[in-house]
């Protein structure tokens, strides 16, 4: 499978994966599997395991739940946004979870966002032109505030 291909499904994989976590609740990593299966993915209970830890999902008294936020910071640890360039903007967040921030990025579809690539706890996000750039930064701040 092509990378680019790849990160797409891995990116709407957790991003589904996410959505079980906060709307079901899950004992059993092998529920799961069997419910990405049912969603159309295909996994193991070892893509399972690295995906919940990718998202900062852990079992909290029996139950899968996602991260409880500290005051102060955001489900993605402390977040920042750094203007670099003419056409990007750099997002720092907590180790391992630049993927799931790229995938919530992707969700919110703000105009003269183009794309987004994830690291450890770094994405870049590629911006149609220099200048919507201070924009989207106030608007990224601001969604990502709550």
């Amino acid at each position: 499978m092509p990378v680019l291909l790849h990160n797409m499904h891995r990116d709407n994989r957790l991003q589904v994966l996410h959505e079980i976590v906060s709307a079901t609740p899950v004992k059993r990593q092998e529920q799961l599997v069997r419910l990405l299966q049912k969603s159309g993915f295909e996994v193991t209970q070892a893509s399972v395991s690295r995906d919940l830890e990718a998202l900062g999902i852990a079992k909290e008294h029996g139950v899968y739940r996602t991260r409880v936020e500290v005051p102060g910071q955001s489900a993605f640890g402390t977040l920042s946004f750094q203007p670099a360039g003419h056409n990007l903007i750099v997002a720092k967040c907590g180790s391992g979870l630049a993927s799931a921030l790229a995938v919530r990025l992707d969700a919110i579809h703000l105009d003269g966002i183009v794309g987004t690539i994830a690291g450890d706890d770094t994405v870049f996000i590629a911006i149609t032109d220099e200048k919507m750039q201070k924009g989207l930064i106030r608007k990224l701040k601001e969604h990502f505030s709550d």
